[in-house]
């Protein structure tokens, strides 16, 4: 495993992370509302909703944490979030917040050790790119779930692989 990470490949990384987001997003648009906030047992929360409000608030508190603040706020709840326009802009701003934080990082700064409590009490100590890493992967496993529940409404996403994404964003045929 590599020890040090660098910017472009982290920033390649989190376009990946926006992309497949959009394409959740733009499917979640075509299920009807009542679907969107349908009790599911299938995922770990409530509803496709309740996945995607997860997923936002564990990047809004993961950067928050990244940038040396503490999480003093509470996380959004579905109630917070009614509407899928409602949780599109939300989530809008936060891609606005990390790009700019992703912006201001240097290949230095990925590599240095961030410090952050955990509910245990005890403080972890990782790498800022690990964090980083976290951040998309927990985005991925959200974005698979809220994928099969969006299947199961008649709606695939479609394919949500990197590869597809690197085709796409480096212009390369299918």
């Amino acid at each position: 495993m590599s020890k040090h990470m660098k910017t472009d490949e982290i920033k390649l990384l989190y376009e990946y992370h926006y992309w497949a987001n959009k394409r959740i997003l733009e499917t979640c648009a075509r299920v009807r509302p009542e679907q969107y906030t349908a009790p599911t047992s299938m995922v770990g929360y409530s509803s496709l909703r309740g996945t995607l409000v997860h997923a936002l608030d564990a990047e809004w508190s993961w950067r928050l944490i990244l940038q040396g603040q503490r999480v003093t706020q509470d996380l959004a709840t579905e109630a917070d979030l009614p509407t899928l326009i409602d949780l599109e802009e939300r989530w809008q701003a936060e891609e606005q917040e990390t790009r700019a934080y992703l912006g201001s990082l240097n290949d230095e700064d990925l590599n240095g050790i961030v410090r952050y409590p955990v509910e245990s009490g005890m403080i972890r100590e990782r790498p800022l790119w690990h964090c980083l890493v976290h951040v998309v992967n927990h985005g991925t496993q959200h974005r698979s779930e809220a994928a099969a529940l969006l299947t199961g409404y008649g709606q695939s996403p479609g394919d949500l692989d990197f590869t597809v994404f690197l085709n796409q964003y480096l212009h390369l045929p299918s």
